[in-house]
């Protein structure tokens, strides 16, 4: 079960998308760009459209604003939900960051041929037999390990877990790239972190082929996804993947994690979201009792905290011009961001 603390820091994460979005919705396609091509061939699916959508100017409008909503999700969401949920974070070991990580070259020389048979189909994805060939120590030269990064880097006490997140439809070709980045990275974290064991996944938040009416829309056919995914089984065994509520329990060490977060989501995405989020950044709201109400159905602890002791903090910020103005300031900036920095300063005058 995710306590309080993560929750909230999911629900804040989803708050930040929901405001960003709000403001470029397109109401109308009043101010919609010209798309004369996109106009032209969606003329040969009228009668498909007819029946659904009526303004196609407005329908152009809003595949562009989806297309943004899938980006923040892709770019952004994800990444931070899976740091709150795991304790992660991102980490690149690049030139230009952390440093390349050292590897040998006989790494180098088992890497080049593992790739080349997966490549002619000589061998099939083995995660084993890779891992086999990549955890050892080999006296040969050194040399620079490729840049790679890990979306998601976790530190236990014996193991190291990495997660590059994908879109549910990665570029084609992307996939022996990916490959290669994840080979070398796990034989350099190997000599970065001896006696640690070394996982390396690709994850997928969450199942596009899963028919929802049938199926539970935290489940997963890795069979299926995966085999839809252009090159992906050509070069990655199942074990190296995490897809759906198994990416998102392993994250978390518990269950049900996915489910959580999309009842989160669910708890604040609705259709009153912007009324109500007017209505926390009114600070003359903050006596109402309505004003506690959204802040808990939007599992926001740390301001409820502030709510419930407002008489003490009163007393306290009193003839002090530096708390009283931070005090004054709104739960939320602009953007849809919690002040954190607020909270922080004012719960030490609780």
């Amino acid at each position: 079960m995710l306590n309080n603390k993560i929750k909230e820091k999911i629900a804040t994460e989803v708050i930040r998308t929901l405001v960003t979005r709000f403001d470029n919705f397109p109401e109308d396609a009043s101010n919609n760009r010209n798309a004369p091509f996109h106009e032209a061939f969606l003329s040969a699916f009228s009668d498909k459209l007819e029946e659904n959508v009526s303004d196609i100017p407005f329908f152009i409008s809003l595949s562009s604003w989806m297309h943004g909503l899938n980006t923040t999700l892709g770019q952004t969401f994800f990444e931070n939900v899976a740091h709150h949920v795991s304790q992660g974070e991102k980490r690149e070991y690049t030139s230009k960051r952390l440093g390349n990580l050292p590897i040998t070259q006989t790494h180098r020389n088992h890497i080049a041929q593992i790739i080349a048979d997966l490549s002619t189909s000589t061998k099939q994805p083995d995660l084993a037999s890779e891992n086999q060939l990549l955890f050892a120590t080999y006296n040969t030269d050194v040399i620079n390990a490729m840049d790679f990064s890990a979306d998601v880097f976790i530190e236990d006490t014996n193991t190291i877990t990495a997660i590059e997140l994908k879109s549910v439809k990665p570029n084609s070709g992307e996939m022996k790239g990916e490959k290669q980045k994840i080979l070398e990275g796990k034989a350099a974290l190997y000599g970065k972190f001896p006696g640690k064991q070394i996982h390396f996944y690709m994850g997928f938040p969450f199942d596009p082929t899963v028919n929802a009416e049938n199926e539970s829309i935290t489940s997963y056919d890795k069979t299926r996804l995966l085999g839809q995914i252009i090159n992906m089984t050509k070069y990655f065994a199942p074990n190296e993947t995490l897809i759906a509520s198994e990416l998102w329990n392993i994250l978390s060490g518990d269950s049900n994690t996915m489910e959580q977060i999309l009842e989160i989501i669910n708890a604040i995405s609705t259709t009153d979201f912007h009324t109500k989020y007017s209505y926390l950044n009114e600070n003359g709201n903050r006596n109402n009792q309505q004003y506690i109400d959204i802040l808990t159905e939007w599992y926001l602890t740390s301001e409820k905290e502030l709510i419930e002791n407002d008489s003490t903090l009163k007393e306290n910020v009193l003839g002090a011009r530096k708390l009283n103005r931070i005090y004054n300031k709104t739960a939320f900036d602009n953007k849809g961001n919690y002040n954190m920095n607020r909270y922080v300063e004012l719960r030490e005058h609780v």
